[in-house]
């Protein structure tokens, strides 16, 4: 299993780039960042510096959308860092949510979407798309390669994943939800004549690592990622509108946001926020990784078990630098080792 880390794109950049070269120096194989512009800094020239100052790890948006960025400059983005810096980038992309409703937008729809992922897909790969009633292709890009791993938690953009993404992106821990959205994209995948396995599946979440399971020391790994669980509440309303409760999105995930009173932007993935107080202890423990490494190293033996390729650690927590320290030293060099040796350790 891989382990990637997400950066909030807080100034300042710098800061980034330096949280990313130790990454790389303690074995992260990705790293990922927001992208919503208003919020935060532009995620694309931070990548570029990320991308000058490492080697080896891979470099993208988690995620993208369609929405407000123009779907050639996207891939002309990918297939320039791809020129610069060896294959190294990524393109995890969604409807759209943050970047574009704190614009006053809307989310893409599933349609354009799918169309999107194709005419970056095909350009950034140093290919040809269709688009603005014209054939295009970058006359400068050769042998570029991307890509592109969708985000979702609704069926039906499980089921648009399964048919045209390279890897999929949940974006919460819980393993019995990563199992049914694993399950709904590899059948996606069959139906439409894929090859279900080569799929690839992240999982991403905060991970707060411990020195011990006290209740102090629990209670403020809690507080700390607490704005995860907001943050997919916010997403899970949108399904609760459209699939309802009884609908076909399950109960693990749906059930918590009935106490659910609204949402922020301005406080986005941030830690103490007031519209997550309705999140309960069970889910923050559900939907991230809390706890001393072996019970990191247990949780994550569970996702790889079920089909889990990548852990990406949510990194806005006030214990940062440790987080990456402790999974460099204790919880990457054990994912490297046999199963059955992890399932001692843990």
């Amino acid at each position: 299993m891989d382990i990637g880390v997400v950066l909030q794109c807080d100034p300042p950049a710098l800061r980034l780039v330096d949280l990313a070269v130790r990454a790389e120096a303690l074995g992260f194989s990705h790293v990922w960042t927001f992208d919503s512009h208003l919020l935060w800094q532009e995620p694309f020239v931070i990548h570029s510096a990320i991308l000058g100052a490492t080697r080896k790890v891979t470099v993208g948006p988690m995620v993208t959308n369609p929405a407000n960025r123009d779907w050639t400059v996207i891939a002309s983005t990918f297939a320039t860092l791809n020129d610069l810096y060896g294959n190294r980038s990524i393109c995890g992309i969604g409807r759209g949510d943050s970047a574009v409703r704190t614009l006053n937008g809307k989310p893409a729809t599933l349609a354009t979407l799918r169309e999107a992922i194709h005419v970056i897909r095909e350009l950034a790969n140093s290919r040809s798309a269709d688009y603005g009633g014209r054939r295009l292709r970058f006359p400068w890009s050769h042998g570029s390669e991307l890509e592109l791993w969708v985000a979702a938690y609704g069926p039906k953009a499980l089921e648009l994943t399964g048919r045209v993404a390279d890897g999929y992106i949940l974006q919460l821990g819980d393993p019995d939800i990563a199992a049914w959205t694993i399950g709904r994209v590899r059948a996606a995948a069959e139906a439409a004549g894929r090859d279900p396995m080569a799929i690839k599946f992240c999982v991403a979440a905060p991970a707060y690592v411990t020195t011990d399971n006290s209740p102090e020391s629990m209670a403020l790994a809690r507080d700390q990622c607490r704005w995860f669980g907001g943050m997919v509440g916010n997403h899970v309303a949108d399904l609760v509108k459209r699939y309802g409760t009884e609908g076909e999105v399950p109960a693990a995930l749906t059930d918590y946001v009935v106490g659910r009173a609204g949402y922020d932007y301005n406080d986005h993935g941030k830690v103490g926020t007031s519209h997550t107080e309705y999140v309960p202890d069970e889910i923050v423990d559900r939907f991230c990784i809390l706890g001393t490494p072996a019970d990191h190293l247990a949780k994550l033996a569970v996702l790889r078990e079920i089909g889990v390729d990548q852990f990406a650690v949510y990194l806005q927590h006030n214990d940062k630098r440790a987080t990456l320290e402790s999974y460099g030293e204790n919880i990457i060099p054990a994912l490297h080792t046999p199963v059955q040796a992890i399932e001692d350790i843990a």
